[in-house]
């Protein structure tokens, strides 16, 4: 695919997803690559323009992350977002020095020059900073763009070079006229044509599948997940009966998850849909595990053996389709060097090809969850599928803290039931961007009727993110939060108190385990 692309070169700034979704929300296709990425490999892109990310180093510190020198030979407008700034100034002659007083959050953004890069921006505007350093001395061919109270410099523009450079952080919510700078880059200096539509990347990935297919079968491993799920329309809309479906059913689901992808990808779109149960295999194998990472793998390794047990009975498969994602890439630590920290063994990167031998097929690999989600209103997938909040690949598992039992699975998919009924009785769902219930390993004393109990904890856990690696959790009002403790304690035998978690993340995760 030939899509004109913005180049991010990632220094380990906490916002490298964040930059790239924001120049996508533009209609601009964005990739992360690593900091030293080399020019020649860019030049190969069809490149508009490159965005160097903010970054913790310091550009005069030892070991500071560098890029290569070349990108500023390529003849592609570059933006240097605060360390970005600092390394692209300093490689074109500026001096960096630690600031006299540093900037960390908002703060006034004086525009001495309100066009070009600061093009339909007022002459006073608030900005987010977070940086110990600054230009100390511009050469003769930089020229200032803005300051502020203690920032001479804050955005500069070298005119031989066409590289432009923010001491502060336009991709933030914080920096309410960030949008209008990010469009100015794009569209005013790059000269994008903004040709990233969902539509086309339907029509794009359509013919990419039927030409790496062929006449071959393929087969998804369908959770009934946002993710699988659009992955399984999409096929299916490019493919057709050459595309095999297969459940596994580890008795670890969501109540009625099951008859619920049933009903939605067997009845209504006609799928040729394999059931798995392998409920007994999976609980037989966990049966007094507690630690949550020899959870994943076990799962993971049960996986396998129920996805191979009915793999083998599908003839002339060759391909195996993944809901993998942009970020699981990214978090997992990708091939090419990124960044990236392995934060959690995501059930969907790596293993499962290798072990059966197929080709892989990853059609929204190079796609963030909102983009998934376009991606499945387009192909007409009902809305509660396409808006669903995210389940763990091992489903309850990691939301049981402790043994996995048959008892223990009952009381906490009647507590989460409960819970997502009145979230969206609350219409609440949409706004919050993920919702579970967790069980604790723990009994409290409680008084029920004239008789005291000693039973379960249940945990109650929802959060609001644009890209779940920040979260905070959700300000769910207190009557619905009563709503939802009375009814699990009336109505799920074996609880007598339920607490909310109000972590934010980091430091906490979004799930328990």
């Amino acid at each position: 695919m030939t899509r004109q692309t913005i180049a991010i070169l990632d220094f380990g700034s906490q916002y490298g997803q964040l930059i790239a979704r924001r120049v996508r929300e533009l209609n601009v296709y964005s990739k992360i690559y690593r900091a030293d990425f080399p020019a020649e490999e860019l030049a190969k892109l069809p490149l508009k323009g490159i965005i160097l990310s903010g970054g913790p180093a310091s550009v005069y510190g030892e070991n500071a992350p560098r890029c290569d020198e070349k990108i500023f030979d390529l003849g592609v407008p570059i933006l240097g977002i605060c360390y970005g700034m600092q390394l692209g100034c300093q490689i074109l002659g500026a001096e960096i020095i630690p600031a006299e007083h540093r900037e960390y959050g908002r703060t006034d953004l004086a525009i001495a020059k309100t066009s070009g890069l600061l093009a339909n921006m007022p002459e006073s505007t608030i900005v987010w900073a977070s940086h110990g350093d600054q230009i100390g001395g511009l050469g003769k061919e930089f020229e200032t763009l803005a300051t502020t109270r203690t920032c001479p410099h804050a955005a500069v523009h070298h005119k031989k070079k066409d590289f432009y450079g923010v001491q502060f952080h336009p991709e933030v919510t914080h920096t309410p006229k960030g949008s209008v700078i990010l469009q100015n880059f794009l569209y005013s200096i790059c000269a994008c044509d903004g040709d990233w539509q969902m539509s086309n990347f339907v029509e794009e990935t359509l013919v990419q599948v039927r030409k790496q297919v062929g006449s071959d079968q393929l087969i998804c491993g369908l959770s009934g997940g946002v993710d699988s799920s659009v992955v399984a329309a999409l096929l299916h809309k490019a493919i057709g009966e050459q595309l095999t479906c297969i459940f596994v059913d580890n008795g670890l689901l969501r109540k009625n998850e099951r008859e619920g992808v049933v009903a939605t990808f067997r009845d209504h779109f006609h799928m040729d849909l394999r059931v798995v149960d392998w409920s007994e295999q999976f609980l037989k194998a966990l049966e007094g595990v507690t630690d949550p990472q020899k959870k994943r793998k076990i799962i993971g390794a049960e996986f396998i053996e129920a996805f191979k047990f009915e793999a083998g009975k599908i003839e002339n498969a060759k391909f195996l389709a993944q809901g993998t994602l942009y970020p699981d890439v990214i978090e997992s630590g990708s091939k090419d060097g990124n960044p990236a920290a392995n934060i959690k063994l995501h059930h969907n990167v790596g293993g499962l090809p290798e072990e059966l031998g197929f080709e892989l097929v990853e059609p929204l690999r190079d796609l963030f969850k909102d983009e998934v989600r376009s991606v499945g209103e387009f192909l007409g997938l009902p809305e509660q599928m396409v808006w669903r909040h995210p389940f763990p690949g091992p489903g309850l598992a990691v939301r049981i803290i402790g043994e996995i039992t048959k008892p223990r699975l009952e009381v906490l998919r009647a507590a989460d039931e409960i819970l997502i009924d009145e979230i969206q009785a609350a219409g609440l769902y949409r706004t919050i961007s993920q919702a579970l219930a967790v069980l604790l390993p723990i009994s409290t004393v409680g008084v029920m009727g004239d008789e005291r109990s000693y039973e379960s904890v249940v945990a109650l856990r929802a959060v609001e993110t644009t890209d779940f690696m920040t979260a905070d959790f959700s300000h769910i009002p207190f009557e619905v939060l009563g709503r939802i403790s009375s009814r699990i304690i009336n109505e799920v035998r074996g609880v007598n108190r339920v607490v909310y978690d109000i972590s934010s993340k980091p430091p906490a995760t979004i799930e328990w385990e």
